[in-house]
């Protein structure tokens, strides 16, 4: 008696039945080159256009600042996208763990940095606002292998506080103005100052329970 092909594969595809196989999926690669990375990117690229037009003519023109402004805009825009866009979408990335960070303190730092060098920013603002970034930064290495502090909703709220006040300081402003620009800068430091304890509190807690876990953001 000849055996028909359908019974073939019933004859195969029984014993996956039987005993309740079922075959996972392979998760879905993440491409290196996605919308995320390449908007985290473009931030890096920025940078350095920014600060040229910061300095060019003297530091002080008023084409050029409203030019360095507008890079700083963009800049800053496209960190409120960027992780957005990877957590909506699944293309969270290592490379973009690693350069994200690296993207917002280049940004902020070489922003206050150089309105500090051009006289427009006292230095303790910046000293505060860069120490409290490299501390931060030390502290998350040191604690990282007992535990994870996100950022929370003060940490974000600091960088927008932060954003505002720059571009404000970086556009060619007398009067009211300029001086809402510097008030704005003075909340972001003590958003800065504040958000930076929190997060050393958090890591003192993190440290001290001794064991991997997460700790809620700061």
């Amino acid at each position: 008696m000849s055996v028909q092909p359908e019974e073939i594969d019933r004859r195969w595809s029984e014993p996956a039945v039987r005993t309740g196989f079922v075959p996972t999926p392979a998760e879905p690669v993440v491409p290196l080159m996605n919308i995320a990375n390449v908007l985290t990117m473009l931030r890096i690229a920025l940078v350095p256009l920014f600060v040229l037009a910061l300095f060019a003519g003297g530091g002080h023109q008023s084409g050029w600042r409203i030019a360095a402004a507008a890079l700083f805009g963009i800049a800053a825009i496209t960190d409120r996208f960027d992780g957005q866009l990877a957590r909506k979408y699944g293309l969270v990335t290592d490379f973009g763990k690693l350069a994200d960070p690296i993207a917002d303190k280049a940004l902020i730092g070489s922003a206050v940095i150089g309105l500090s060098m051009l006289g427009d920013l006292a230095w303790w603002i910046t000293l505060v606002i860069c120490g409290r970034e490299i501390g931060i930064t030390l502290l998350r290495l040191a604690v990282v292998r007992r535990g994870v502090i996100p950022a929370g909703r003060g940490g974000k709220l600091k960088t927008l506080v932060q954003s505002v006040a720059i571009a404000v300081l970086l556009l060619p402003l007398h009067g009211g103005l300029a001086t809402a620009g510097m008030t704005l800068m003075y909340v972001a430091v003590a958003l800065t100052v504040g958000t930076g304890l929190d997060y050393l509190g958090q890591a003192v807690r993190v440290w001290l329970a001794g064991g991997p876990g997460r700790a809620r953001g700061a």
